[in-house]
């Protein structure tokens, strides 16, 4: 009898502590906690009760953050196996330290990583073999899990190199795999992230043996002549003049049922589709494929044509819904969910790839630059309602906008009022901005088939501008830095607003011409390499940038120059720095996909000196995604204030919140070790113009 008491005791207790999935779920083994990426933990030792106890249990100075120009980031969500957490730092470097102490055992030391912001790693083991698989530069290395050090027998001693196989005549070097790959039995199923202009490499999809780095097969995202999709790419032999439709953004993975389901980004260049002409699959696609083989399943394409940058900007959720049947009974439905740049939300069955809801293709405006020939429709999504605004009139500017009336002024010259209008050489408002609306963070999705998105609603301006005309044997007379930098640092060198594309006036104050030499050569961050183009043309972007003088135009190497660049991504704020549309400017919503109904949408973060004037929080651009657990609990920072917050996930409600050193631009994870309960977010900052930081946190109960 009293065994048996205690016994139930101790059953009693385990369930009450949240310990009933210690030995399924103590790890956050992959990125995004799981292969269906939902971003959703089973643990319940954190609560809403006692949330407000969470104190800082460790944090781990990675290293390599750049604490004078601020320009590094850390997007790393980070994987925990069998009490070891695998992260990546400041300046790209994978390590590996104690998950219940932050005590480090290892890290890498590459110079070859291109400056890559990298979102994490991939674990694969078999028996006593246990891989890390990192994606730095155009290289995808393979480490001992134990050690960090190379594998010999993999690839090229320890590395792939990604650039073999996705050239193409005219294509520029620039290639990395910064989102963590997804693995199926002894595959590594990787995308890449290429350029998106005119000579971004091919965007192919590609599955390695995760023992030997051999390439198992290969999807062609541009279709080569005889397979199915190339008769929407014209004129023809599309893979040798096109490149990108690449899934940069990572993939989801129905191990069961053997599907890969891999986003697709747009074709390359994002803003002129001349020579591009047709619907253009695979990109901008939904794709399900047998992830054996790389065989086509099914499709859905979520954009026709893209001119607008507007690719899935994360990897998709795997969930189950209920929905009822036509005699009226409820029906279990598995499900995969793609949120959009747009606010969209399309949900398909995960394996016949029917529509859960209507999908209406809608027509939209056809007045454009010269030469470009637009889909007469795009696809919308009748339900799951949106989860931003999809318009912008003089009705939406903020009411208090400090320049209101200079504000008024500029929209009444600008396209703006719907969505997908094509660019011109008029100016031309997108809203959401080109950046989302949802963007890479993505969403969490927990058992009940709710979706929790965080977005962000900041219009962007942009006008397509005419290049000069080409020279003698075919090659462009233009000035390189307007070819080649203009487009993101813009034709003044001001940069952007928010900083995530710096000004490079007085660029010799910060960097000198060796430094620049290196960054032109490798690319950092978002900055791709220009080591394809020539040294004449290197040199006279240094020149221009150092020294002021007049931007020469110099015969480039690039052989197809399309007649338009844009005017960069100029993205609106008013006078005083304020996005210039009405609040929300960032936010968190529930999304019910049994009804395809929101449950909840509130502000994502605030701008402390207005809340202080009595503004009620207005949400704030963000980046980074959620974590949702069984205990109802929403952790999530991603927000310019550089907090870590948590909210209650039927409300939506902020039940506890911590300052963080440094901006959270990435995603939680969750984990258990030595029967406690952590959270631990990568503080990298760096974006939004704030301060970039190398620390990791991981917040537990306190005593």
């Amino acid at each position: 009898m009293f065994k048996i008491s205690n016994l139930c005791l101790i059953v009693v207790l385990i369930v009450a502590w949240g310990f009933q999935t210690l030995d399924s779920y103590i790890d956050w083994p992959e990125y995004n906690g799981n292969g269906a990426r939902s971003h959703y933990s089973p643990l319940t030792q954190i609560n809403k009760a006692n949330v407000g106890q969470l104190k800082v249990a460790w944090s781990y100075a990675s290293g390599g953050a750049d604490t004078l120009q601020n320009r590094t980031q850390m997007q790393c969500n980070p994987i925990i196996i069998d009490g070891v957490l695998y992260g990546v730092s400041a300046n790209t470097q994978a390590f590996a330290v104690e998950a219940a102490t932050g005590k480090p055992r290892w890290k890498t030391d590459f110079a070859d990583n291109g400056g890559t912001t990298s979102r994490g790693v991939t674990y694969w083991s078999e028996g006593s073999d246990k891989r890390i698989f990192f994606g730095a530069g155009k290289w995808l290395y393979a480490l001992d899990a134990n050690t960090g050090k190379l594998i010999g027998n993999f690839g090229d001693n320890g590395r792939i190199d990604l650039k073999i196989g996705i050239e193409r005549p005219g294509a520029d070097n620039y290639v990395v795999s910064n989102t963590p790959n997804t693995i199926y039995k002894n595959l590594l199923i990787t995308g890449t992230r290429v350029a998106e202009s005119e000579t971004a490499l091919l965007g192919d999809i590609r599955a390695y043996d995760t023992r030997t780095g051999k390439l198992v097969w290969t999807f062609h995202t541009i279709p080569q002549k005889g397979e199915p999709g190339y008769e929407t790419w014209l004129p023809e032999n599309p893979r040798q003049r096109i490149g990108a439709a690449n899934a940069w953004m990572g993939m989801a993975i129905d191990r069961e049922r053997g599907i890969l389901y891999a986003p697709t980004g747009s074709a390359g260049p994002d803003f002129y589709g001349a020579n591009r002409r047709g619907n253009n699959l695979y990109a901008n696609c939904l794709l399900a494929l047998d992830a054996a083989t790389g065989k086509r399943i099914w499709h859905y394409q979520l954009v026709h044509h893209d001119i607008w940058d507007r690719d899935p900007p994360a990897p998709p959720n795997l969930l189950t819904i209920t929905r009822k049947c036509l005699d009226g009974r409820p029906q279990k439905v598995d499900v995969v969910a793609q949120i959009t740049k747009q606010g969209f939300t399309f949900v398909f069955d995960r394996v016949t790839g029917k529509p859960i809801f209507s999908i209406k293709e809608t027509a939209f405006p056809q007045e454009t630059a010269s030469g470009e020939q637009p889909s007469p429709t795009q696809p919308i999504p009748q339900l799951p309602v949106p989860f931003t605004r999809q318009s912008f009139t003089e009705k939406d500017i903020n009411p208090w906008a400090a320049n209101r009336d200079s504000l008024k002024v500029m929209l009444s010259k600008a396209r703006t009022g719907t969505p997908y209008i094509p660019l011109s050489e008029k100016m031309t408002i997108f809203f959401p901005g080109t950046d989302g609306g949802a963007q890479w963070g993505g969403a969490a999705a927990d058992p009940e088939g709710i979706l929790y998105v965080p977005a962000k609603e900041n219009p962007v301006h942009m006008t397509l501008i005419r290049r000069n005309q080409t020279g003698k044997n075919g090659n462009q007379n233009n000035s390189p830095y307007k070819l080649y930098c203009s487009a993101c640092h813009g034709l003044d060198r001001k940069g952007n607003h928010d900083g995530s594309y710096p000004s490079l006036l007085q660029l010799e104050k910060r960097l000198s011409k060796p430094q620049l030499v290196k960054l032109l050569m490798t690319g950092r961050g978002m900055m791709p390499s220009f080591s394809h183009i020539s040294a004449a043309e290197r040199t006279s972007i240094i020149e221009y940038l150092y020294n002021n003088v007049t931007d020469k135009q110099v015969v480039t190497t690039q052989k197809e120059v399309i007649p338009y660049q844009h005017t960069g991504y100029n993205r609106w704020y008013d006078s005083e720095g304020y996005p210039v549309s009405t609040p929300p400017w960032g936010t968190l919503t529930a999304i019910d996909l049994n009804t395809g109904k929101h449950r909840w949408q509130v502000p994502l973060g605030e701008y402390p000196e207005l809340t202080k004037k009595g503004i009620a929080p207005t949400g704030t651009d963000n980046y980074g995604g959620p974590l949702v657990t069984a205990s109802g609990l929403i952790f999530i920072a991603a927000s310019r204030d550089e907090k870590l917050r948590a909210f209650d996930k039927e409300t939506g409600k902020i039940v506890w919140e911590y300052p963080l050193p440094a901006g959270g631009y990435a995603s939680p994870s969750t984990y258990v070790v030595n029967g406690k309960q952590y959270i631990v977010i990568a503080c990298g900052g760096g974006k939004l113009k704030t301060k970039s930081g190398d620390k990791y946190l991981a917040f537990c109960l306190g005593n």
